[in-house]
């Protein structure tokens, strides 16, 4: 057995407490096979001066979206949408798509983010992607009803299923895959209720975004009598393996459910802030025992894909919300950085014990703006940012060393997303 020890450091174990010690890994498996006291490996990370913490999950984004960073922002959601965002996006290409989302994972990848959930376009490009760049993901065909007749809607669902039926567990298990509709309010009721069932017969999750905005809500109360995620448990939508993006205009019935339900809610403070979206009810959440995870959704409504802005976020914003500073504590979002967001997921990692799979970040705490370190889980939540990230690890691989990619030319990646993007803007233009 071929082992990988991230030796000198400090480790974040599951319940949050830290102690020195090691992490010894089996390149093979991509497991962890020890942590403390490891013994030798036979090649060593160092982590001197560093927390060795569970790699972080991004839940939700749309990786893609990179290359509209910046281009249209300080709108409303709905005008965002339909006035910029969805113009632009009917004419992405294939290469676009496949340059955007490598612009993602290296910004993903310096920042410690070792999974992540995408909702998007030509998705067997971003699979590829993935697969190269070695992180862990799960990838749906996002299905969008609103302005298409019900053949072209059809086929979307019918490629969104396609794509989960044939990419799931690519890339030696570190592609799992999803059917993902819009929203209950840009996808059509019948076809719902046609291809919910042929996903839950393929055997992925679904997810979808939900409750955003009061703009996704009234209508449905309006046109239904019931709340959103009511009619989507009508559809047959909220399951154990299922997670919601969003959740920021869920009432106390609508929370109860999910939570009976198992279903998960993937909390976006940076972009429901910046949308106007409103605040997320997060205590009530994790009061009823919902899954909550981090998300940074897509970097044009955000401008960033960098976790540890998210959990700040989450526990500033939470905290505001609430008006009360012990609403979303600095151990909450750290969770929900990790765990909650692998279990959210279905990924078997999140957490830095044996038997886990290998998806660790080690951040360099030797920074003036992480000194004096009283508390390293406050100093993660409060205080560090991506580009204290030293390495990155998933499956077992290092991905990161010493802050360079080692999986991706990122010069060359910066450049080819740089054209993509001003010939992008200027067909939709």
């Amino acid at each position: 057995m071929a082992t990988l020890r991230i030796a000198g450091g400090r480790v974040l174990h599951p319940d949050l407490s830290v102690t020195e010690g090691d992490v010894l890994v089996d390149d093979e498996s991509g497991e962890i096979v020890a942590v403390g006291d490891t013994g030798d490996g036979d090649e060593t990370l160092d982590a001197a001066g560093c927390l060795v913490m569970p790699g972080l999950v991004n839940a939700h984004c749309h990786a893609a979206m990179t290359l509209l960073r910046g281009y249209a922002d300080d709108k409303p959601l709905e005008t965002w949408l339909r006035e910029d965002v969805w113009p632009v996006e009917a004419e992405l290409t294939d290469d676009d798509i496949r340059a955007g989302t490598e612009l993602a994972l290296v910004e993903l990848l310096k920042s410690g983010t070792t999974a992540f959930a995408d909702m998007y376009f030509s998705m067997p490009e971003v699979a590829e992607a993935v697969a190269d760049a070695g992180l862990r993901a799960r990838l749906g065909h996002g299905v969008v009803g609103v302005g298409k007749d019900e053949d072209d809607a059809r086929a979307d669902h019918e490629e969104s299923l396609a794509f989960a039926r044939e990419y799931d567990g690519y890339a030696d298990g570190r592609v799992q895959t999803m059917y993902t509709p819009h929203s209950l309010t840009t996808v059509d009721e019948a076809l719902l209720r046609e291809y919910v069932p042929a996903a839950r017969e393929a055997g992925v999750p679904l997810h979808f975004h939900a409750n955003e905005t009061r703009d996704e809500v009234d209508p449905i109360v309006d046109e239904r009598g019931e709340r959103p995620l009511e009619y989507a448990d009508d559809v047959g939508m909220l399951g154990e393996s299922d997670f919601v993006a969003h959740g920021v205009h869920s009432d106390a019935a609508e929370i109860a459910l999910i939570a009976e339900r198992g279903t998960a809610v993937v909390h976006c403070p940076a972009s429901n802030m910046k949308l106007a979206s409103g605040a997320a009810p997060i205590p009530a959440y994790r009061r009823e025992g919902v899954t909550v995870a981090l998300g940074t959704d897509g970097a044009a409504s955000n401008n960033d894909l960098d976790l540890f802005d998210e959990m700040r976020d989450a526990a500033m914003l939470g905290k505001h919300a609430a008006n009360d500073a012990s609403a979303v504590p600095a151990e909450a979002v750290v969770e929900m950085a990790t765990a909650g967001g692998a279990d959210a997921l279905g990924f078997d990692a999140g957490r830095i014990a044996a038997g886990k799979k290998a998806d660790l970040a080690v951040v360099d705490f030797e920074a003036a703006h992480l000194t004096p370190t009283h508390d390293a889980v406050s100093n993660l939540a409060y205080a560090t940012r991506g580009s204290d990230v030293k390495h990155t690890v998933c499956d077992g691989d290092v991905l990161v060393r010493d802050r360079e990619v080692l999986t991706l030319d990122e010069d060359a990646v910066r450049e080819r997303a740089t054209e993509r993007a001003r010939d992008l803007v200027a067909r939709a233009e």
